[in-house]
């Protein structure tokens, strides 16, 4: 069986109906789809899922077409080789039609046009993040031209969507979504996908500045890292794959990714499927809110775009902050009132348990062995073999074979009981050695600004805002946070 780790290349599409020449059956009923989706801990590719659907026709300019006027925002960054993320609080941003974007993107210059400041041979721009539902405002009969209900999610279409638009080199830093797992369809060009498994997360040296809802930015430039810096990262175990047109790449929850166009132009579709760990990462996320605005606004209450990212456009006051944590710890016990008092549906990562306990709050033990739960959540059961959904229509990303030397040894060994084919199927096994060998690289990755501190060295700077938020709102040590304010509240 194949493996995404690189390019991945289009399988024959499935035979027709019987009787029916020429109609497309597609690989995965709804049903199907759904259920792998909801079970898979890796990233994997679909193919023949989206023949027939009318977006596979939205290249650049037929969007275009359909948005004659419509002003968009691009942002700009530099084409460099810098070793810092280009986070977009860093980049600029102009308000362009996609044709005048098109044309610009054309090496056509237009000394009175939008992009009359940026040389096509210097920047890259990037329509990201643009909803269907604002873009589309007037043509709601466009939303039927995306079908996600093919992947078992009825009446989900274009409304519950983003687009992406962007020329060559155009990228977002690497980051993991608090909520949810992405579906994202690759409609024009190609796009790079680096992706690291949520167990890795120390490795990526995780930050909330800028702050957006929802986003955990690392401050790692994963493809041109400074491992003076970050020498943790050596030990992340990148996954690459390059996602062609038609083809559908699933994220699963908490997956690190950078992503970068590699064409002249390219476009995408994607969409968010909420999951039951988001009720309580809303929570999560209100409390990094609510420290981030505090400590970010008392330092520097005149400057607010210098941290907050600039999707962010909602009022920070500690008085709306508070009002968004309260109601997202009502709905949190709301939405689990059909159960037992005192008890909660606990469902492992999309899914993988339905044991019900009590809401316990962890220890600092059970929260330091977080990454190591993570890890045996992530490559798979560990009682027992379950077979692999994987074939020619849905093939995993696996660890990419382009990492740096001193990235090869990571926290895994190729041949340590990692990945294993059986019988053409792949099954993947964590052994207990390797869970523990997982948890002691965190905790040294963990203890390294501990160990510089106690160098006989004066200190090169004081602890900054950064530095102490990086700790405070840490995803540990918010869940942990959370959990304590929920218990106490249904005490």
């Amino acid at each position: 069986m194949a493996a995404c780790s690189e390019a991945c290349t289009q399988p024959a599409q499935a035979a027709g109906a019987s009787g029916e020449e020429g109609k497309h059956v597609k690989p995965f009923t709804p049903e199907k789809a759904k259920e792998i989706i909801m079970s898979l801990r890796q990233p994997a590719v679909f193919f023949n899922m989206t023949s027939d659907w009318p977006a596979q026709h939205w290249t650049a300019n037929h969007v275009s077409k359909l948005l004659p006027s419509k002003q968009i925002r691009f942002r700009m960054g530099l084409k460099s080789k810098d070793t810092v993320p280009q986070f977009e609080t860093a980049c600029s941003y102009v308000e362009a039609t996609l044709e005048e974007f098109l044309i610009w993107n054309a090496y056509q210059p237009d000394i009175s046009g939008p992009f009359r400041d940026y040389d096509h041979s210097k920047f890259w721009a990037y329509a990201d993040y643009k909803y269907f539902i604002s873009l589309f405002e007037d043509r709601a009969d466009v939303f039927q031209d995306v079908r996600w209900s093919d992947f078992g999610f009825p009446g989900r279409n274009g409304q519950e969507s983003t687009l992406w638009i962007g020329s060559m080199g155009a990228h977002t830093p690497c980051h993991l979504d608090s909520y949810g797992c992405n579906l994202v369809f690759q409609v024009q060009g190609r796009k790079k996908w680096h992706l690291f498994p949520p167990e890795d997360t120390p490795f990526l040296y995780p930050t909330r500045i800028p702050y957006e809802e929802s986003s955990v930015f690392s401050k790692v430039n994963v493809v041109n890292p400074d491992l003076q810096h970050f020498p943790g990262f050596q030990q992340a175990r990148r996954h690459v794959v390059t996602l062609s047109p038609g083809q559908v790449l699933f994220v699963p929850r908490h997956w690190w990714h950078y992503v970068e166009s590699i064409d002249p132009v390219s476009v995408s579709i994607n969409s968010w499927i909420e999951l039951e760990e988001d009720h309580l990462a809303r929570v999560e996320e209100a409390i990094t809110r609510m420290l981030v605005c505090a400590l970010k606004t008392a330092e520097n209450p005149h400057n607010t775009r210098a941290w907050l990212n600039p999707t962010e456009v909602e009022e920070t006051s500690h008085e709306v902050n508070c009002h968004y944590l309260n109601g997202a710890v009502s709905a949190f016990l709301d939405h689990y009132r059909t159960s037992k008092v005192g008890e909660i549906q606990e469902l492992g990562t999309q899914g993988e348990s339905t044991k019900k306990e009590e809401l316990k709050v962890s220890s600092p033990l059970e929260v330091k062995d977080t990454y190591s739960q993570s890890a045996a959540i992530t490559m798979g059961p560990t009682k027992r073999e379950r077979a692999s959904p994987f074939g020619p229509h849905l093939v995993p990303v696996m660890p990419s074979s382009e990492e740096l030397p001193s990235e090869r040894r990571g926290a895994f060994e190729r041949n340590g009981g990692g990945l294993v084919y059986k019988d053409d199927e792949l099954f993947v096994k964590l052994s207990c050695a390797t869970r523990q060998l997982v948890m002691k690289k965190c905790e040294n990755a963990l203890a390294e600004p501990a160990a510089s501190i106690s160098t006989t060295a004066p200190p090169r700077a004081l602890v900054s805002t950064d530095d102490l938020l990086d700790c405070v709102v840490n995803p540990q040590v918010t869940k942990l946070v959370a959990q304590l304010l929920i218990q106490g509240k249904k005490l």
